[in-house]
């Protein structure tokens, strides 16, 4: 028995030994693992800052100054030199139509026609009330009236008249010798002044006469003119744009019947840009184009430009009159306008290639000494492979072109003295031409 305790004792002590032999083990292969992974990591550094310490090749390109010629560029509406809304003048039912969606259409060509029917009697009895005020009046040659006093009843108040005034006048003078009684005087003086209202109660019947055959008259006129209205015409030579009524329709007047546009001459609406208002006058040539005729040729002229600007746009609206003869071209299609002007400029310019978009803006790699230093920039117009700068560099700066969307603020770099591969055409811009080229200044 006590030989087994003896044992037992002696086989955990050898575990326990065997146990602190392992966990130093352990620990001793931990920290030789440490110290080779720093070993490591200390030597990827400094191969690492060997790297970075290492200037990068690019090429680079003075800023520049060039003279441009001035353009504009504004996105405009082509739209109908003369579009109406025809509307009925006349009451009536519609009986036929004459013209419908898309018809070319001359002026006074028939459009709508109504049912004349009742206008045709309305003038019957205008006619009638003017043959009847004619009778009234007196026997009269066709379109001429005689004068008031030539009239049948003036002409017998006028004898009666003078009748009256003779016998008056020897009634008088048989009275001055005593041979005719007072009272025959009286009587006499009574009848001329009866013969003289007849008179003017004649002449009075005579002028109302002449005005209501002027009344009679112009009422015929009115009605053959409404029986006329009842044949819808067209105001101009054009096309017809929508048609509004249908047959048998009852229209009345100022109904709208049908929409006519003139395209012989379009006009190009559109805005100037504020700045460029003092180089577009009227008169000036334009081109322009429209995505339905890509390539073509199309032009124009201004023929108007707004006085005021618009506060909204901060742009002046103008017309410029579009030739289309052939009606090929449409009202309200958008067409791009441009307009070249006589400004010339001298502007700083880099090329395209050279910049870098970032977060909205644009910037640049100003060389200074063996490192870079970043430029935001204020950019203008595009000058076909270069790009008009405003602020951010100044003349005679030197910028890079090497591999341009991988630099950054700080890069130690060497000027390259052979040809290195820049940005892709495609995506920043092939290199800028040496000859000065017209910049277009965009307006919408």
């Amino acid at each position: 028995m006590r030989l087994s305790l003896t044992y037992i004792a002696r086989s955990a002590d050898d575990s326990c030994l065997l146990m602190r032999v392992l966990i130093f083990r352990l620990c001793t292969l931990a920290i030789v693992c440490s110290l080779a992974v720093a070993g490591c990591s200390k030597g990827q550094a400094q191969r690492g800052r060997t790297r970075d310490d290492a200037p990068k090749a690019v090429k680079v390109e003075a800023v520049r100054e060039e003279k441009i010629s001035r353009s504009v560029e504004v996105v405009g509406t082509l739209a109908a030199e003369d579009q109406v809304t025809i509307a009925s003048q006349a009451d009536g039912a519609v009986s036929r139509v004459l013209a419908d969606l898309g018809d070319r259409v001359r002026s006074g060509q028939p459009l709508i026609e109504l049912d004349p029917e009742k206008l045709q009697y309305n003038l019957d009895s205008q006619n009638a009330a003017l043959a009847r005020a004619l009778a009234s009046y007196g026997p009269t040659e066709p379109g001429h009236l005689p004068p008031i006093d030539h009239t049948p009843d003036v002409q017998k108040a006028s004898a009666e008249l003078g009748q009256a005034r003779q016998a008056l006048e020897r009634a008088q003078e048989l009275t001055k010798r005593q041979l005719l009684p007072t009272q025959s005087l009286e009587d006499a003086e009574t009848t001329m002044r009866s013969k003289q209202a007849a008179y003017d109660s004649a002449m009075q019947n005579a002028r109302n006469l002449a005005a209501d055959i002027d009344a009679s008259n112009a009422m015929v006129k009115l009605a053959d003119r409404q029986l006329r209205d009842a044949s819808i015409r067209a105001p101009f030579d054009g096309y017809v744009q929508k048609r509004l009524v249908s047959l048998g329709d009852f229209v009345k007047i100022e109904t709208p019947v049908m929409n006519i546009v003139r395209m012989d001459t379009l006009k190009a609406i559109g805005e100037i840009p504020e700045r460029m208002a003092p180089w577009v006058q009227v008169g000036q040539r334009i081109s322009l184009s429209v995505d339905a005729y890509p390539g073509k040729a199309i032009s124009g002229t201004v023929t108007r430009v707004s006085p005021a600007v618009n506060t909204n746009t901060r742009a002046f609206p103008f017309e410029a009159a579009v030739p289309n003869g052939d009606g090929n071209l449409k009202p309200g299609t958008f067409a791009r306008v441009h307009l070249a002007t006589s400004l010339i400029e001298p502007v700083l310019t880099i090329p395209y290639a050279a910049m870098q978009y970032r977060y909205g803006v644009y910037r640049v790699f100003a060389v200074n000494g063996d490192h870079l230093g970043m430029r935001e920039l204020k950019t203008g117009d595009r000058v076909g492979d270069r790009m008009e700068i405003l602020d951010g560099v100044k003349l005679g700066e030197e910028v890079a072109l090497t591999d341009v969307d991988n630099l950054a603020d700080g890069m130690k770099i060497s000027v390259a003295k052979g040809d290195l591969p820049a940005a892709s055409a495609g995506e920043r811009g092939a290199k800028a031409p040496s000859a000065a080229k017209q910049v277009s200044t965009s307006g919408e």
